[in-house]
């Protein structure tokens, strides 16, 4: 007979980590599958000092604590175990597939991630994480005093460039189009900053970068005005690339709902999935922060939930109409 786990985690980076801590630690039967090694994105991090407790780590650190912690009450890992399908079954349990296994749980935490959308251009790769960022809230105080060209047009573009104007001496903002997506309110703040006097902020429209360019650190960009065609070397320390994220949930179109652009659907107060049982947890969801701390919470959130669902399977089939509400996801 097919071993039953109480919940299967799916991704062993912090939401999925925090997640199996606190179900193992609870007593439950607790599996965790990663495609690859645990860390997720935190992993390539060499420095963090915003996680709540803790001074300064580096990103292995701070997965190899949380692994330890996770295992040292039961939890169990398998790496290099990809996902590949999730079906329910009749007796309400959960079927994950992973190439040629199966792996049958009572609840399922999904928490893949999700990965940075990279601009693709010469450099980037390189200096990735070592001048090339993209998470200004994360990494803004690294370039305190120094020179910075942001990338990109929309709500999180805008809102993480106003972060950036708080430490850099200069913030070079680029835009491929004439004109920003985001919302006119966070525009209108932009704007207005920009034409402050003696305004650190310097926006460029119509621009694109080419190539990330520097000895050893990031010196410079080269950009080019998509309309006349010119290209010029660009100084500065550093560049934030705010281009949007793509969430590895590729493996579940067919299994429940996602959003246009794959995040997965969810009641954010419980992290309930319309499909019962299926929980989510990290930067995988609509709606998630983006912050190792507000992953690692999602996961312990997700956890503790599992317990209501085991106590009475009926609260989700109750609750889950009010995700069907205006602003319900």
């Amino acid at each position: 007979m097919k071993e039953v786990y109480d919940v299967i985690i799916i991704g062993a980076g912090p939401a999925g980590l925090a997640a199996a801590l606190y179900a193992s630690r609870d007593r439950f039967k607790t599996l965790v599958l990663e495609k690859f090694m645990p860390g997720g994105q935190i992993i390539n991090t060499d420095r963090i000092e915003n996680y709540p407790g803790i001074e300064r780590i580096d990103g292995p650190d701070l997965i190899e604590q949380m692994q330890k912690q996770a295992v040292s009450f039961g939890a169990e890992i398998k790496n290099g175990c990809e996902v590949t399908k999730l079906e329910k079954l009749q007796d309400r349990n959960i079927a994950v597939y992973c190439d040629k296994d199966k792996f049958v749980g009572r609840v399922v935490i999904l928490a893949p991630g999700s990965v940075y959308r990279n601009l693709g251009i010469p450099g980037e790769k390189e200096f990735a994480g070592s001048g090339v960022s993209y998470c200004g809230t994360c990494d803004a105080p690294f370039f305190k005093g120094k020179q910075i060209v942001a990338v990109g047009g929309g709500n999180t573009a805008v809102e993480e460039t106003l972060h950036l104007t708080k430490f850099a001496d200069k913030v070079t903002m680029i835009h491929r189009r004439d004109e920003f997506r985001a919302a006119k309110i966070l525009v209108e703040e932009l704007l207005e900053k920009a034409n402050e006097p003696n305004s650190n902020l310097i926006i460029k429209y119509s621009t694109v970068a080419t190539a990330i360019q520097g000895e050893g650190k990031v010196q410079s960009v080269k950009l080019k005005n998509v309309k006349s065609g010119r290209e010029e070397d660009y100084p500065c320390d550093g560049v934030f690339i705010f281009v949007g994220m793509v969430p590895n949930t590729g493996f579940l179109k067919d299994f429940l709902e996602l959003s246009e652009n794959g995040f997965i659907k969810c009641d954010c107060a419980y992290l309930r999935t319309k499909v019962p049982g299926v929980f989510v947890a990290g930067d995988c969801r609509v709606g998630a922060a983006m912050q190792l701390a507000t992953a690692a919470g999602d996961g312990v959130i997700a956890a503790m939930m599992l317990k209501q669902y085991f106590r009475d399977a009926n609260w989700w089939n109750e609750s889950v109409s009010d995700l069907l509400q205006p602003g319900g996801w």
